[in-house]
């Protein structure tokens, strides 16, 4: 954490910028790479840092607090190098060791497709001999230029069955993979969360990681959003942590009324309200037991943490009042930042029917 405390500055001086330019934090990856942050998840029997998912939640949400870009995209290659650490320590997989060790000694970016694919996969393969042949369009591909490799899937059409999704890894410097302009947003601009264009890939049978049936949970899928959305809601705690420091400066320097002791106890109430649900999360990871009920915790938690940080930015800039509005202050970009929490999976209408179904023990595989 010292590490990352040392690096925040700089990426708050640079966090406008980058935010008014819809430029990629660049410079901020570059800065995680030198500290050996890439490497953080990895074993340290692999050559890696060791650190857990907890651990690595404080090192998202301390970023967050300097800059909301670069801590949720450092966070899709966190909880890639996660979930393959994950499995080499808890399941001992010993297949994810190249890839753990690669990360470790090359520093290589790992991208996420998981926004645009979940359970139901996007793009097509097309088999042909010894392998496949991919095109797709990857929306949401956060850090999409500083990646090395994409961790993504594709739809195998079902011949008379269902469709099967197929999991392989992506080489960014392939020719028939292209980085396409598109991430100009309302907040976490500096993501660069462009779409991935695939077209006419070959991927071998031996790059095939996961074959499993299209639009239902799989095993796999049950460690993936154990693991991976602690890390990802913990920029957003961060982001909404970072807009209450800033609503209680500005309020200070005000005339303090009883509107104003209400806007700060009930901002103050909404935060915790996150800390505690995120807090729920890391301990539902903890448990080092995937299964469907610990999504369902850990979307609770989500819906939780994303419900309460969005309320308490909500309530920071009212706190704030005028002041808040001016982009000088660094609040309203957090107040577009949080926003992103709305987004990713499971969102709140499929998050309460897999928790209503789980409640009265009704099935939950196809629910996402």
């Amino acid at each position: 954490m010292t590490v990352v405390r040392a690096l925040g500055p700089n990426f708050a001086d640079r966090a406008a910028s980058h935010d008014d330019n819809d430029r990629f934090v660049a410079d901020n990856y570059a800065d995680l790479k030198k500290a050996g942050l890439i490497e953080a998840g990895v074993p340290v029997e692999l050559g890696g840092g060791g650190a857990d998912v907890r651990h690595l939640a404080g090192m998202l949400r301390e970023i967050a607090h300097h800059c909301g870009s670069t801590a949720l995209a450092f966070a899709m290659h966190t909880h890639q190098v996660a979930i393959p650490a994950w499995r080499w320590r808890h399941q001992k997989v010993a297949a994810v060791e190249p890839l753990l060790k690669r990360i470790a000694n090359d520093r290589i970016v790992l991208l996420s497709s998981g926004g645009s694919d979940w359970i139901g996969g996007s793009g097509w393969a097309v088999k042909v001999e010894n392998g496949y042949s991919i095109t797709a369009r990857k929306v949401f591909t956060s850090g999409a230029e500083a990646g090395d490799v994409l961790m993504t899937t594709a739809v195998v059409k079902g011949d008379g069955g269902p469709d099967m999704v197929i999991h392989f890894p992506v080489s960014m410097k392939a020719p028939e993979v292209k980085v396409l302009d598109t991430w100009h947003t309302l907040g976490m601009r500096g993501t660069g969360s462009n779409d991935v264009l695939i077209e006419g890939l070959f991927v071998p049978d031996t790059s095939v990681a996961v074959t499993r049936t299209a639009g239902e949970w799989h095993p796999l899928f049950q460690v993936i959003a154990t693991v991976a959305f602690p890390l990802i809601y913990a920029a957003y705690l961060g982001v909404a942590e970072s807009a209450r420091d800033i609503a209680i400066e500005l309020a200070r320097k005000k005339r303090q009324t009883q509107h104003t002791l209400t806007l700060a106890g009930r901002m103050d109430t909404a935060l915790r309200a996150a800390q505690l649900a995120h807090g729920w999360m890391l301990d539902t990871v903890e448990r080092n037991a995937p299964s469907a009920d610990t999504v369902n915790e850990v979307m609770i938690g989500r819906n939780l943490v994303a419900e309460n940080a969005i309320k308490a930015v909500e309530l920071a800039m009212e706190l704030a009042g005028g002041a808040g509005f001016y982009r000088d202050q660094g609040l309203e970009r957090r107040f577009r930042d949080i926003q992103g929490a709305r987004y990713h999976p499971m969102q709140s209408g499929p998050q309460s029917e897999y928790a209503g179904a789980t409640a009265l023990g009704l099935p939950t595989a196809n629910i996402f």
